[in-house]
C-alpha cells in the first residue's frame, strides 16, 4: 500500500508540472488563431481516400467557404482534413491546421498555410481552438474523433456556452441512422434532449447545400467571438 501511495504522489507531482505545458499550448493557440479572422471548422475522417465522394465534397465546401471570405480550420491531417485544407487554398482563403501527434494516422497535410500550422499535444486544448475560433461547423463522415467534435459543438450550443452557430452534417446515407436514433431513443424514449435540440443542426447531401445553410444563417446573425 505504501508503494501505491508513493507512486500516486509521483504522478500528482508530474501533473502539476504539466500545467505549464498546457498553458503554453493555450497561449500560443490563442495568439495565433485570434489573428486569422472568421473561420469554419471542417470535421471528418483521417482515413477517407481522395477517390471517396466525401473527400471531393470536403474540397468543394471548403473552396466555397474560402471564396466567401471564411478561413477553414481542420485537424491538419489526411483524409477529410486534407480535403478541407486543399479546398481552402483553391478558394484563396486561409487554410488552418490544428495538428496532433497520433500513433497511426496523423501527419500534417501539405495544404496548410505554413503560418497557420499549429501543433498540439493535448486533445482538449485543440478542441478549444476548433470551437473558440469557428463561426460554424461542417461535419463529414468520420469516426470517434469526428463524433467527439460534433457533440462537443452541439453541447456547447445547447447549453449556451457559445453563441448559436450553424452545424451542418453532409451525407444523409451516413448520418441518417444516427439521427433516427437521436430522435427515437434519446428524444422520445428517454427524454434526454428536447425537441428543439434536433434543430441545432442541418442534414444535407451536397457542398452547395451546406454552404447555402451557413450563408443563410449569417444573413440574420452577426459574426462574433464565441467566448
Amino acid at each position: 500500500m505504501n508503494k501505491i501511495r508513493k507512486d500516486w504522489n509521483d504522478i500528482k507531482i508530474n501533473d502539476s508540472w504539466a500545467i505549464f505545458k498546457i498553458m503554453s499550448e493555450f497561449v500560443e493557440g490563442y495568439e495565433r488563431m485570434a489573428k486569422i479572422g472568421p473561420c469554419i471548422s471542417v470535421f471528418g475522417s483521417a482515413r477517407t481516400k481522395p477517390d471517396n465522394k466525401y473527400y471531393q465534397i470536403g474540397i468543394e465546401i471548403s473552396e466555397l467557404l474560402a471564396e466567401a471570405g471564411y478561413g477553414v480550420i481542420t485537424g491538419g491531417g489526411p483524409g477529410i482534413m486534407e480535403a478541407g485544407n486543399k479546398g481552402a487554398q483553391q478558394g484563396g482563403g486561409k487554410s488552418v491546421g490544428l495538428n496532433i501527434d497520433l500513433p497511426f494516422e496523423q501527419n500534417h497535410n501539405p495544404f496548410i498555410d505554413p503560418e497557420h500550422n499549429l501543433e498540439f499535444d493535448y486533445f482538449f486544448v485543440r478542441k478549444v481552438m476548433f470551437v473558440k475560433y469557428a463561426q460554424g461547423f461542417v461535419v463529414l463522415p468520420g469516426g470517434f474523433g469526428t463524433m467527439d467534435e460534433l457533440f462537443e459543438a452541439l453541447t456547447l450550443i445547447q447549453t449556451k456556452k457559445i453563441n448559436h452557430r450553424p452545424v451542418v452534417l453532409i451525407g444523409r446515407e451516413y448520418w441518417q441512422g444516427l439521427l433516427d436514433w437521436l430522435e427515437t431513443s434519446m428524444l422520445h424514449m428517454e427524454h434526454n434532449i428536447s425537441a428543439k435540440d434536433m434543430n441545432l443542426f442541418a442534414l444535407v447531401d451536397t457542398a452547395k447545400e451546406a454552404f447555402d445553410y451557413i450563408d443563410e444563417f449569417y444573413k440574420s446573425h452577426a459574426l462574433s467571438p464565441n467566448f
